[in-house]
């Protein structure tokens, strides 16, 4: 504590030897796990991205357009939906939305195209990430497919017109050479590994100094009556504000390490996986698809609607499954 004698200058508190020496432990281990994380989701996102890109480059990926097109007429969508789709899905969130610019869709149909997604994104990356936290995850990508196309159709009851076909533009034809294709992907893996470096670092910083000063608890219960609308249990609101806030990728340390950490049942991990997988990175995406017009009403609301009615479903089924279930008398019969 510090004081200048005459001056009439409050006596200024100084942080005790002891939450000095908790704050460094925090950061030290906050670095030594972010750096861990990083090097685990580097080893999954630079092979399946590398790939992704070669087959854009040859073509292959768009083959599967002839498959996706009739799904789109399903959900009230112009066959052209499948490209930002399929880019989407297995390159990437930026990728689509780069495509979806360039693509003359009306309004309604690119509010569709955002919900779906919103939703459905980066699902082979992020499916091996929370197959990784335990669940399994082909299951949750199906669950993450049939919850954007619901979402989809349900929202077009409100915009009419949206399966009318677009002109795509001769620009997207367009294949550049080989070694132009592979530079592009190193520039643009570069800049989104240190991105996900710096984020993640900085994650686990503040989240392992928050539990060495044991401020995590505290903080967490402010967000645990949202986990009761959301149908989650309280216990795994520090996850689910990671996954939402910053995304499964730029989470996923956070994620996966408390997902094997056994302080939760598997029930409570199943649930906040499946709202997890609607319902992350709620303020980068918006954000951006807010800079191109689109509201929060088309980008947030939806998820979350999704996210919570998937695990009421879930609880339900899961409810009715153990209802049914032969008793241990009963099979021994």
């Amino acid at each position: 504590m510090s004081y200048s004698p005459g001056t009439g200058t409050a006596p200024t508190p100084n942080p005790t030897p002891g939450r000095k020496a908790q704050i460094r432990l925090g950061v030290r281990q906050g670095i030594r796990r972010g750096i861990h994380g990083f090097l685990w989701i580097a080893r999954i996102l630079v092979p399946v991205s590398l790939a992704v890109a070669l087959l854009d480059w040859t073509g292959w990926l768009y083959a599967l357009d002839p498959v996706f097109s009739p799904v789109m007429a399903l959900i009230n969508l112009p066959p052209q939906a499948a490209l930002p789709i399929i880019s989407a899905l297995f390159s990437s969130f930026y990728a689509a939305v780069a495509m979806m610019v360039v693509i003359p869709f009306t309004h309604a149909q690119f509010v569709l195209v955002v919900i779906f997604i919103s939703i459905a994104h980066m699902v082979v990356v992020e499916g091996l990430i929370q197959h990784k936290a335990g669940i399994n995850g082909v299951a949750i990508t199906a669950v993450r497919l049939f919850a954007a196309a619901v979402a989809v159709y349900i929202a077009s009851q409100f915009l009419p017109g949206t399966e009318i076909p677009v002109v795509m533009p001769d620009s997207l034809g367009e294949r550049p050479p080989l070694t132009g294709a592979l530079l592009a992907w190193t520039m643009s893996s570069l800049r989104l590994m240190l991105k996900i470096l710096v984020i993640i670092v900085s994650v686990m910083i503040v989240l392992e100094t928050l539990r060495v000063l044991g401020l995590t608890d505290r903080i967490a219960a402010i967000f645990r009556p949202f986990m009761v609308v959301l149908g989650l249990s309280p216990n795994v609101a520090t996850m689910w504000v990671t996954g939402a806030f910053f995304g499964i990728i730029y989470g996923s340390a956070v994620i996966v390490e408390e997902s094997v950490s056994g302080r939760f049942t598997r029930d409570e991990l199943t649930r906040l996986h499946i709202s997890l997988a609607m319902s992350h990175s709620m303020v980068e995406d918006p954000a951006l698809f807010l800079a191109l017009g689109i509201g929060l009403q088309w980008t947030v609301v939806p998820r979350l609607l999704a996210a919570a009615l998937a695990v009421q479903f879930y609880r339900l089924f899961h409810a009715a499954s153990t209802r049914f279930r032969p008793r241990p008398q009963e099979q021994a019969l």
